[in-house]
C-alpha cells in the first residue's frame, strides 16, 4: 500500500503495512494533481516532518496531557497505525488521486479512522470521494481560503477547487467552511456559487470576534464529520511554513478547541491536513506545531464513544 521508510511512526501510532484491525490509520500523501507551473514538490516531505517533530514525544505518549485531560489513547485497547507514504508522482495527478482514494477506502473498509497528511490542497479531492458509499458527511474545511474554482489552468482537481468538486459528491450533504481571511482564492462568483449551494462560510474575523461557537452551530447533532485543514489558515506568526501565510488567521488554540467541539457534537469521521512547506519552517516550530494539531485529532477519535 504505501512505501518502506526510515522514518519513525507518527505520535502514539505503529508502524503497519495494512489497516486490517485497526481504530485509526494515518498515511502521508506527498503529491496531489499539480498545475502546470507550479512546483507542488515543497510539500513532498511534510508528512515525515510531522512524524519527526514528535519523535521524541512519542517516547511518553502513555503519559499523561493535559490537553487531553489524561493519556493520549485511555484505551489500550484503542489501535493507531501508520501506514507510510503513498508512493505518489509530482506530475501524475490521476495516478495519486488513484492511490489517494484506494488507500481511504481500504482504511475506511477496515472500520478505521483515516488520517491523511496531504501535500499540497487537491489531495483532499479523492480522498472525500473515498467516503462515497457510507454515510453522508459533513465537510469542516478549516482554510484560509474557500476553493470554489471550477477549474484553473484548465485543471479542475486542483487545490483552488477542493470543495467545488466535493459539492458535486452525492456523500456530501453538508459543508462548513471556517477561518477565511485575506484573498480567499475566490471570485466574487465563486462566492456566490457557494453560497446558493449552501455552503456556510464562516470568515476567520468572525471567528476572532463570536468565538468557535459560530462555526459548531452549523455542525449537525451526531453527524459523520471530515474535518479538512488546510494549515495556512492559522496566522502566519503561528504558521509561516506554508505556500501562502497570512495574517489575521486563526490561532493554534482556536483550530485546537474546534476540533474538540467538533467531537463533542459529532464523529471525526476523518481528518486531512496540507499545505505545509518543511524548507520554511526554519527552526522546526512549525511542524511541532501541526502535529499537535494532528495528536488533537488522535485524542478525540480515541475518545469518541464509537471507534
Amino acid at each position: 500500500m504505501t512505501t518502506t521508510r526510515k522514518i519513525p511512526a507518527f505520535m502514539g501510532t505503529v508502524s503497519a503495512r495494512t489497516p486490517a484491525k485497526a481504530n485509526l490509520a494515518v498515511f502521508g500523501a506527498p503529491h496531489g494533481t499539480p498545475y502546470k507551473g507550479i512546483d507542488n514538490r515543497i510539500h513532498a516531505k511534510a508528512a515525515d516532518s510531522f512524524r519527526l517533530a514528535l519523535k521524541e514525544d512519542a517516547e511518553w505518549a502513555h503519559h499523561w496531557d493535559y490537553d487531553f485531560d489524561g493519556p493520549l489513547f485511555p484505551d489500550a485497547t484503542f489501535k493507531a497505525v501508520d501506514l507510510g507514504n503513498l508512493p505518489t508522482k509530482t506530475s501524475d495527478g490521476a495516478g495519486n488521486r488513484q492511490k489517494i482514494e484506494a488507500t481511504t477506502r481500504k482504511i475506511l473498509s477496515a472500520g478505521a479512522v483515516p488520517i491523511m497528511f496531504g501535500g499540497d490542497d487537491s489531495t483532499p479531492i479523492p480522498f472525500i470521494k473515498a467516503f462515497s458509499g457510507g454515510p453522508p458527511i459533513t465537510i469542516l474545511q478549516i482554510d484560509a481560503h474557500i476553493d470554489w474554482r471550477e477549474e484553473r489552468y484548465k485543471e479542475r482537481n486542483g487545490y483552488s477547487s477542493t470543495m467545488r468538486r466535493a459539492s458535486e459528491q452525492a456523500h456530501v450533504w453538508r459543508i462548513v467552511q471556517a477561518g477565511a481571511h485575506g484573498i480567499g482564492s475566490a471570485r466574487p462568483e465563486e462566492v456566490k456559487i457557494a453560497q446558493d449551494w449552501g455552503a456556510h462560510i464562516v470568515p476567520s474575523n468572525t471567528i476572532h470576534k463570536h468565538g468557535i461557537e459560530s462555526v459548531i452551530q452549523h455542525i449537525e447533532l451526531d453527524s459523520d464529520c471530515l474535518i479538512a485543514l488546510d494549515l495556512d489558515v492559522l496566522d502566519s506568526s503561528v504558521m509561516p511554513a506554508v505556500a501562502h501565510a497570512s495574517p489575521g488567521g486563526l490561532t493554534y488554540l482556536q483550530v485546537t478547541n474546534l476540533i474538540e467541539a467538533v467531537a463533542a457534537k459529532a464523529r471525526i469521521a476523518g481528518f486531512s491536513m496540507v499545505e505545509f512547506v518543511p524548507a520554511r519552517d526554519h527552526n522546526g516550530a512549525a511542524a511541532v506545531t501541526a502535529a499537535r494539531i494532528a495528536t488533537h485529532v488522535l485524542a478525540r477519535v480515541a475518545r469518541q464513544t464509537k471507534f
